[in-house]
């Protein structure tokens, strides 16, 4: 009776599949690799298709099953060449009547005859697919890990012949099924070849087995990048980050950590992040600040950050931090007249065989741009447009925000973003800068001329005046010290050349300045008088001592003219001109207390 059923069962999916099959193709020879080394199970195909059908076929489907279906993050199919893969095939999303699991319609490159056979590699990788067993792991036990999966091919088509290899992570294997005999050597289990499969065959494969290597999960990241036409794209990656392998039980000794080579075997120490050979001012931090124990190393083609968080990651743990870093623009921004294309990753290299959970990006475009066009190399969710207002900014710059979940390393691919943009904007930032310059001075112009008080106060419109009064008084005398040198000069020249016209000249010279300045200078002191300050008097002294001064230039004067007639000896004329230089410079020390005074 079981068997009865078992084949009823058979021809009711055959049935079922008639119309997927009713092209004629079948899977000639399959050979499957399932690669559960690290914590993704990445399945490749190797599939020879044959058109047993009479007319040409453009497409074919290819299946994942139930099971894995929810676990899918990459599918992706190519031609196998006689080098190596010719090219990566169009695949799109399709639903097939009465049958469950995922499906995909792949165009192949070109039709395939009746008869004609063709061999294509489809790739899947799956994610969160691998389940801790136990769940619950200490510090000092290695990690054990179960794959539940299907021994054949899940396909629509029937299956000649079929075999499978799963590579696993170590040759420690708790169980396995034993479905045709497997083989197992280290760390490789071999199935098959398994002949005539029928369409939509499952058969459950589990391995339980020991797999130490880091389960770390990205549980979201927001990817913000910032385009300046100015010469710079910033980047920015906020991660949380969670280890999603068996939970720690038990304390946690940092002491037999470091003391023990194997403690903690499947905890993450640390992680490499690839990023852009361009990238530079790159900083890695947290809540905390920044994190000094990362290392970052430049290297031809990239730039290598050793992420290493403030404690190493267990089961159950998690982490957050931000790492950023500038690009020069050129490298990826593309222009042509006003017309713009950005070309960058949509997501970077974060660790080895990463697996992210949710995405966030967002493209944050020169304030002014438009007419936005996006080309993605798969499909993404757009959110609503966003304005985003930083410095000199006026009526916003456009963000786009875009997600998307359940991503791994295939997804690390070239997003294109058009847009116009006019480059008389350029001059709007600097135009906002001279502007806010001109206003700041203009206003500082106007204030510091206009009077605030509510009543005038005299006594310091009085002090003004005074203040204004004695700034010209301080000119004045220096114009009249400055004459006294000009007439030792004069004196100097008279006693080389002995020309008495010009001694006469610079003489009268000297009288009529003196005069006139002597005058301005009193007229100063009777308003200082008028004002009430006593600073009037100080400039009489003042008066007085430079009265003295003139007098002794003029015996000077006098000297030399005796000097030159022969009247008096040498030596008596330079010890009187020192006594007179000596009187000289104390009365203009005196002046110049007085001054200072002032």
């Amino acid at each position: 009776m079981p068997r009865l059923g078992v084949s009823t069962c058979l021809l009711f999916l055959a049935a079922l599949s008639c119309q997927v099959a009713a092209d004629g193709l079948v899977n000639e020879e399959v050979k499957r690799t399932v690669d559960l080394s690290t914590h993704l199970a990445k399945i490749s195909a190797e599939i020879l298709l044959s058109n047993q059908g009479d007319s040409a076929v453009h497409s074919f489907t290819l299946a994942v099953e139930p099971d894995l279906a929810q676990h899918l993050a990459y599918v992706g199919v190519s031609v196998k060449g006689d080098e190596e893969e010719d090219g990566i095939l169009e695949l799109k999303q399709i639903t097939i009547q009465g049958q469950s699991g995922t499906f995909f319609k792949v165009q192949l490159p070109s039709s395939l005859a009746g008869g004609a056979k063709l061999r294509v590699k489809a790739e899947m990788v799956l994610s969160h697919v691998l389940k801790p067993f136990p769940t619950l792991i200490t510090q000092a036990e290695r990690q054990l890990v179960v794959f539940q999966g299907n021994h054949y091919l899940y396909s629509p088509y029937p299956t000649r012949s079929q075999s499978t290899r799963v590579r696993l992570a170590s040759k420690t294997v708790e169980s396995y099924t034993k479905l045709g005999n497997p083989s197992k050597n280290d760390e490789v289990i071999e199935y098959g070849p398994f002949r005539d499969v029928a369409p939509f065959s499952e058969d459950a494969l589990k391995i339980h087995y020991e797999n130490n290597s880091p389960f770390l999960t990205i549980s979201s990241i927001t990817r913000t990048i910032e385009v300046s036409h100015w010469g710079n794209i910033a980047v920015e990656e906020t991660i949380d980050l969670r280890h999603t392998g068996a939970s720690l039980k038990g304390p946690f000794s940092r002491y037999d950590y470091q003391r023990q080579s194997d403690s903690g075997i499947s905890s993450v120490k640390s992680f490499k992040t690839i990023l852009p050979a361009s990238a530079q001012d790159v900083y890695y931090r947290d809540e905390i600040g920044n994190i000094s124990t990362s290392h970052l190393q430049i290297l031809e083609d990239s730039v290598e950050v050793e992420v290493r968080p403030r404690f190493p990651l267990f089961g159950g743990w998690k982490t957050h931090y931000i790492i950023g870093y500038n690009l020069p623009s050129y490298e990826y921004l593309y222009t042509l007249g006003d017309q713009y294309a950005l070309k960058m990753r949509l997501v970077d290299h974060v660790y080895d065989d990463q697996v992210i959970d949710s995405l966030t990006i967002k493209l944050i475009l020169p304030e002014g741009a438009r007419n936005i066009h996006v080309d993605t190399p798969y499909q993404i969710d757009r959110m609503p447009d966003q304005l985003h207002y930083t410095y000199l900014d006026t009526f916003g710059r456009p963000v786009l925000v875009a997600t998307k979940n359940n991503l791994v390393e295939q997804h690390i691919q070239d997003v294109v973003v058009h847009y116009t943009f006019n480059k008389i904007l350029m001059l709007q930032e600097p135009l906002l800068v001279v502007g806010a310059f001109y206003i700041l001075f203009f206003t500082v112009i106007i204030y510091v001329r206009l009077d605030f008080a509510i009543t005038k106060d005299p006594a310091a419109e009085v002090r003004m005046k005074v203040a204004s009064i004695t700034e010209q008084v301080l000119t004045l005398v220096n114009k009249r010290l400055g004459l006294y040198r000009h007439m030792d000069e004069v004196v100097n020249r008279y006693k080389q050349s002995r020309d008495t016209g010009a001694l006469n000249s610079g003489r009268k010279t000297l009288e009529a300045d003196h005069r006139t300045l002597t005058n301005d200078i009193s007229s100063l002191q009777a308003r200082l008088k008028a004002e009430g300050s006593d600073l009037a008097d100080k400039v009489g002294e003042v008066q007085k001592l430079d009265g003295q001064v003139k007098e002794l230039v003029c015996r000077s004067c006098q000297e030399a003219e005796r000097l030159v007639a022969g009247k008096v000896k040498k030596e008596a004329y330079i010890e009187s001109e020192k006594t007179l230089a000596s009187k000289r410079q104390e009365l203009v020390t005196r002046i110049d207390s007085l001054l200072d005074a002032l």
